[in-house]
């Protein structure tokens, strides 16, 4: 059953919801204001013992925005983790995941690295993907600067972040410099070569096959050259690949490829464990205050990632 909280906050927004502009009618720029107002609004008491530092990386085309959040105590090197939001490679930034990254900061003990790349439709792909193997890699050759372990770094994102973490794993799996310790994959977007019974059968709640739609035709990547960098559905896997946590959410319409890709991972010799909160929906993560059981979902994921590489 869907959490009860959570029903709650989706029925009293459905009509609000029903009366919406199509996303096509509505500036990029407003869209992203509106998603920042609603995930800050749903998550105001993060984490308290967390240092943020803003600065810039290295991005595919250029420096890119990034937040280095240290929590209190951790020693100096910590594990790190190089973090990309979700948003449907559209939309969110720094600030919608603001509470996020402090609180996985705080639980796990380990310092984390939001990276700001580049949206589309603006920046169409690869450009995500190139900023976000860009800043993995600067993450590594700039570690003693950030208080990084290079033998603890992990990636992670949820979402559309989440692809861009199992795609950074992807390219810099043969690179003898760059060993990622952990992939933290929190409802990927995997973008499977056969539709998903989840994504036939899920019309929202929050991620919509409106949006999903959306998203698909701001990206730009079906037909291009490095499209496979993004549809991991047909990835070549390997046992060369870090280990990784998968979650998925059983109102999601993305629930289905995240199983999928850790099953996947495991068929290839890469280890993967999967989780699944059954009612909970898509974006939980950012959705503290709405119920209780995103706060122990929260504290579950941390002590997952604080086991691998805290």
């Amino acid at each position: 059953m869907l959490d009860p909280h959570f029903k709650a906050m989706i029925d009293a927004a459905a009509e609000q919801a029903a009366n919406a502009p199509p996303l096509d009618a509505v500036p990029p720029a407003m869209i992203r204001m509106g998603y920042q107002m609603q995930r800050k609004a749903t998550d105001q008491n993060p984490p308290q013992d967390v240092v943020a530092k803003d600065l810039q990386v290295d991005g595919g085309a250029g420096l890119v925005p990034a937040r280095l959040y240290t929590p209190g105590g951790a020693k100096t090197p910590s594990g790190g983790l190089v973090y990309f939001h979700g948003g449907g490679f559209t939309i969110g930034d720094l600030e919608t995941h603001d509470g996020h990254c402090r609180r996985l900061a705080s639980l796990a003990g380990v310092r984390v690295l939001a990276i700001d790349y580049r949206l589309a439709p603006e920046h169409p792909f690869p450009a995500g993907h190139d900023d976000a193997l860009a800043a993995t890699k600067w993450a590594f050759d700039h570690a003693a600067e950030i208080g990084f372990d290079p033998q603890r770094i992990a990636v992670g994102g949820d979402s559309a972040g989440g692809n861009l973490a199992a795609s950074v794993s992807i390219d810099l799996k043969d690179d003898p410099a760059r060993k990622i310790a952990f992939q933290l994959l929190l409802y990927p977007g995997i973008w499977p070569e056969v539709e998903t019974a989840s994504r036939k059968e899920l019309d929202g709640p929050i991620l919509t096959k409106a949006a999903l739609a959306w998203f698909d035709k701001s990206l730009a990547a079906i037909g291009h050259a490095q499209s496979g960098r993004a549809f991991l559905g047909k990835a070549k896997l390997s046992a060369g690949l870090p280990p990784a946590l998968v979650v998925t959410a059983g109102f999601d319409p993305l629930k289905d490829e995240g199983r999928d890709y850790a099953a996947a991972l495991n068929a290839a010799g890469a280890k993967a464990a999967h989780v699944e909160y059954p009612g909970l929906i898509h974006d939980f993560y950012l959705m503290p205050d709405v119920s209780p059981a995103v706060v122990e979902a929260a504290k579950e994921t941390a002590a997952a990632l604080k086991a691998a590489i805290g």
